[in-house]
């Protein structure tokens, strides 16, 4: 009966702890993510008040918390969206994974931490925060920029993508060497694959099974389907975030924006329990040694995300003012970049990786709504002015005309 008071005295506690500090950032104007890392630090092991109790249960809904933030992901697009962007803007994504995944790699090796390091900080500093750049562009009005639909395929090959690097890491960290890695890479692959298939050919189909009017009933379905997959997946060694995702991308139409609407607030709410449960496993006490490279990291890939962004969006045909747009609004890091250490933290492969990683997101997550704003009005004044509107290349969405409508700040949904 004690531990059963004390148990909810602290996950009480920590539930009010982090609706305060939501409403904090929230009235600050900037993403709750670094707040809820600080809460981790300060209840974790050498905070100022270690939890114990209820540390498991918190373990349990930070699992939960990845599940949900990879389901909603899906639930944002389509197969046939997938499809599509794999075949208009691949090289915007082998750029934008070239550019961000090796400074991270670069880093590990530099650091001596070895090469199952380097591909875990690879992920690490590659992966764009798709909730904080959604809520910025919000915040900025910039829904309908010119310079938008560039910025969302690249998040969207960067989701895909974790279809593919998730099962190798998991391979990777579990040891399990080239030859099981190859086939449990493999199965993911044919997973991954027959899933989009089945999405393309039969989506509606899927939908109309999962469907129901009662909103209870959705729900319980919904959020069944994807433990239970995410369960089977894990069990197969794919990687439970990747079967979730794939169950979100499974489902379209009204299906999708009813279990969307339905499992926001469990998505928020796990997730904000997932970043507590990190900053619970990171010492605050090893920050300060890896500041340093921390910071060093992030100052390189802010630069690497906003060529990333110039380069695709010039490759649209926009003009340089959304080039620049692109780039800044690209910078963030958060919750992706945090669940990547956080596996390879579980495995033991380096101990100041999880440190660094904190601190990196930390800064990162905090830089990426400033560089968002200012990046093209920093642009302007230190080029003095703009060059011509730019040309559409062969494969560009836009024309030269419409791309020199771009100099509105907005121009209308597209």
């Amino acid at each position: 009966m004690h531990s059963t008071a004390v148990f909810l005295i602290e996950f009480g506690g920590i539930l009010l702890s982090l609706g305060l500090l939501g409403r904090l950032a929230g009235r600050m104007g900037f993403s709750p993510i670094p707040l809820y890392l600080l809460a981790g630090l300060a209840f974790g092991k050498g905070g100022l008040l270690p939890l114990d109790t209820s540390e498991e249960f918190v373990a349990t809904g930070a699992e939960i918390g990845v599940i949900l933030l990879l389901l909603m992901l899906g639930l944002e697009y389509t197969a046939s969206d997938l499809v599509s962007n794999l075949k208009t803007q691949y090289p915007a994504g082998l750029v934008d994974g070239a550019l961000n995944a090796l400074p991270g790699a670069a880093a590990a090796l530099l650091l001596g931490w070895g090469p199952v390091a380097a591909i875990a900080l690879a992920g690490v500093t590659w992966i764009s925060s798709s909730g904080v750049i959604a809520k910025v562009l919000g915040e900025l009005g910039r829904l309908g920029n010119r310079e938008t639909p560039v910025i969302l395929s690249i998040l969207v090959l960067e989701d895909l993508s974790m279809a593919v690097y998730l099962p190798i890491l998991t391979a990777l960290l579990a040891g399990t060497g080239i030859a099981a890695g190859s086939v449990t890479l493999g199965i993911a692959l044919g997973v991954a694959g027959l899933v989009l298939l089945l999405a393309v050919r039969f989506g509606r189909h899927i939908s109309r099974f999962v469907s129901h009017d009662d909103p209870e009933k959705l729900l319980l379905v919904v959020l069944g389907l994807t433990l239970l997959v995410a369960g089977i997946a894990q069990q197969l060694q794919v990687s439970a975030a990747v079967g979730a995702f794939l169950v979100g991308i499974a489902l379209s139409g009204e299906v999708a924006e009813g279990a969307h609407n339905l499992l926001s607030p469990l998505r928020d709410l796990f997730a904000a329990v997932f970043f507590v449960f990190f900053g619970l496993h990171t010492d605050p006490t090893d920050i300060p040694p890896v500041l340093l490279p921390a910071l060093a990291l992030a100052a390189v890939t802010t630069v690497t995300k906003i060529v990333t962004g110039y380069w695709a969006a010039r490759r649209a045909g926009i003009s340089v003012r959304g080039r620049w747009r692109a780039g800044g609004t690209l910078v963030a890091r958060g919750e992706f970049s945090i669940v990547i250490a956080g596996l390879a933290v579980t495995a033991g492969v380096e101990p100041a990786l999880g440190p660094l990683a904190t601190a990196y997101v930390l800064i990162l997550v905090v830089l990426g709504p400033i560089s968002a704003r200012w990046t093209e009005p920093i642009a302007r004044r230190l080029t003095g002015r703009w060059g011509a509107p730019a040309t559409a290349t062969p494969d560009a969405a836009l024309t030269a005309p419409q791309a020199a409508l771009d100099d509105q700040d907005t121009v209308g949904h597209r």
